[in-house]
């Protein structure tokens, strides 16, 4: 299984790529939307995961693009931060599958990857 991950957030990309990679899923991490964007026009990943707020482009532009431009289908999970319902509803009003909130464990996503591969 192939997944993007598009997290700004150095430290937390890095551990989400190490741990699904242990797991044996195929990663690709990016740090922005807009690398998000030019990996899925030219690849097609059995899973994205994307945080909403980062630099260049955000999760949300991310989701909107692959679910009503490029009419994809594959799974979405968004991270987002406490607090921050109304743009949770707005991922999923695009398309989201998922939401995690932030800080969350790695074997919470690791059981929610789990879930939308299956």
């Amino acid at each position: 299984m192939k997944i993007l991950i598009a997290e700004d957030e150095d430290i937390l990309r890095k551990m989400m790529e190490l741990r699904l990679s242990k797991e044996g899923y195929s990663v690709t991490a990016v740090s922005n939307g807009q690398d998000a964007l030019t990996h899925l026009e030219n690849h097609t990943p059995d899973l994205v995961i994307t945080d909403i707020h980062m630099p260049l482009v955000s999760g949300l532009e991310v989701v909107g693009w692959m679910k009503q431009q490029a009419h994809c289908s594959t799974p979405v999970i968004v991270l987002s931060a406490l607090g921050q319902e109304h743009v949770v509803m707005d991922a999923f009003s695009l398309g989201a599958d998922d939401y995690i909130t932030k800080p969350f464990s790695l074997n919470e996503l690791v059981v929610r990857v789990k879930k939308l591969a299956s």
